[in-house]
């Protein structure tokens, strides 16, 4: 069992502390009468004080509950008047063990002797109070924190999600589109072949859980199947070229990151090209940082401080947002004009290597 788990069973975490305290409580005392040189029946007097202290402490912690909701002056009041309380039955006990076994029976001539140093006892108890409402606290605190974690933890998934899942029907509404085109024309062949990728690459993006990264080799693979779906629209028009390192391959990246921007790179690019054009993709590994790269070779556009001019389209800033949500400040997107001609994206984030199952 670990501390947090102990802490958070509160039942089994006052047990332990109760109990300890009150064995160092007895080994502070003992210690003490080695100092004073008190005789070995001495360890029994000690024993009994601690485990009377340990039992009339019990009623305190469920006093203490029912009144933990009170007003501080009430709470103060309960806490102070409940200690002195105990206090003075614990010293009345310690002085009737002391006299019974340490001096064989010895009895005072006076009732209020055994009121003598009491003092010292309510002082023991008070601070058994603060301990107990100061840990009490501290529970509390870790309580309140965890629920924190969790909410924030919840909505950090619930904006993943919502990100990762707003490409769909971008994506979907544009491949319809394309679908409807070729039916219009009276290509029928190629629209089904279309609508069969379409099934394929959906099916992907259902299975994979849109919180995980996945392996940059699955990525491509999920790309792969969106660009045969293009194909069908473009044939030869469309030419990729796929430059990844075998390191690379291994990399962890989030799940449909790079489709928006090889979707735009068709979009803005390859469909304004009538000879058809060129999406270049590169992944490498360099300084424990994934570098990656998507380049076109269509007329480019207008970029300010490496950003897109007058840009109404979700895709790159989905992206952007889904790079931010999951890597706060350690990455970087920088959009450049491609040579001769074209846009470039690169894309750096930290380095994560798959688990191989």
């Amino acid at each position: 069992m670990n501390w947090q788990s102990l802490v958070d069973n509160r039942q089994r975490f006052f047990w332990v502390l109760q109990i300890a305290g009150w064995v160092g409580y007895a080994l502070v005392n003992y210690i003490g009468s080695k100092v004073f040189e008190m005789r070995d029946i001495y360890v029994f007097v000690i024993v009994l004080n601690a485990y009377a202290g340990c039992l009339m402490t019990v009623p305190l912690r469920y006093m203490y509950r029912k009144a933990w909701n009170a007003s501080p002056w009430v709470l103060m009041l309960v806490v102070f008047g409940a200690s002195y309380i105990t206090g003075t039955l614990w010293a009345v006990i310690q002085k009737f063990n002391l006299w019974e076994i340490y001096r064989h029976g010895y009895r005072p001539t006076e009732w209020f002797y055994y009121l003598q140093q009491g003092l010292d006892s309510v002082y023991i108890i008070l601070c058994w109070s603060g301990l107990y409402f100061g840990i009490k606290y501290y529970q509390l605190l870790q309580s309140e924190r965890q629920k924190a974690l969790k909410a924030t933890t919840m909505a950090h998934e619930a904006q993943l999600k919502m990100l990762r899942y707003q490409l769909n029907p971008h994506f979907l509404f544009n491949t319809l589109n394309a679908i409807s085109t070729l039916i219009l024309v009276k290509e029928n062949k190629d629209a089904n072949l279309m609508v069969s990728k379409l099934s394929d690459f959906l099916r992907y993006t259902l299975n994979t859980d849109p919180i995980k990264k996945v392996p940059l080799e699955q990525e491509l693979h999920a790309l792969m199947l969106y660009l045969e779906i293009e194909r069908v629209r473009f044939d030869e028009r469309l030419q990729v070229n796929v430059q990844i390192s075998d390191e690379a391959k291994n990399a962890l990246v989030p799940s449909l990151i790079l489709q928006p921007i090889i979707e735009n790179a068709i979009k803005y690019a390859i469909a304004h090209l009538s000879e058809g054009g060129v999406i270049d993709i590169k992944a490498q590994v360099f300084a424990n940082e994934l570098l990656l790269e998507v380049g076109d070779n269509g007329p480019g556009t207008e970029l300010l401080n490496g950003q897109l001019v007058n840009s109404q389209g979700v895709g790159v800033a989905n992206t952007k947002d889904r790079l931010k949500t999951l890597y706060e400040n350690n990455y970087s997107f920088v959009l450049s004009h491609n040579t001769p001609s074209g846009l470039k994206v690169n894309l750096r984030v930290p380095f994560e290597k798959a688990v191989k199952k």
